[in-house]
């Protein structure tokens, strides 16, 4: 399933994630994150195994992708997850 840069950057800040935390996380550049954010509704095909590495590690970070890019598409904590910030800080007390 298809997803749109408005969902990355949403998923981004769901988990209070920087661009830095969402590229290490997905093994990609910096400089992906931010052009694959920067464009306007699905990303390029050229970009697509990029959005799927972003896909899986804000998934494994606790994101839901809803909707289609065609009809509603958001995102979600999945249920009885925290973000990945806040178990991060949840450790460090």
């Amino acid at each position: 399933m298809s997803i749109t840069s408005g969902q990355i950057r949403a998923a981004k800040a769901m988990i209070r994630w920087s661009g830095e935390d969402l590229a290490r996380a997905a093994g990609v550049s910096l400089s992906s994150i931010r052009r694959i954010e920067a464009a306007s509704g699905i990303p390029k095909a050229q970009n697509m195994r990029t959005v799927l590495a972003i896909r899986a590690a804000l998934e494994a970070a606790g994101v839901d992708f809803i909707g289609s890019p065609d009809d509603r598409p958001g995102v979600r904590l999945k249920s009885a997850v925290l973000p990945a910030t806040a178990v991060q800080s949840l450790a460090n007390d």
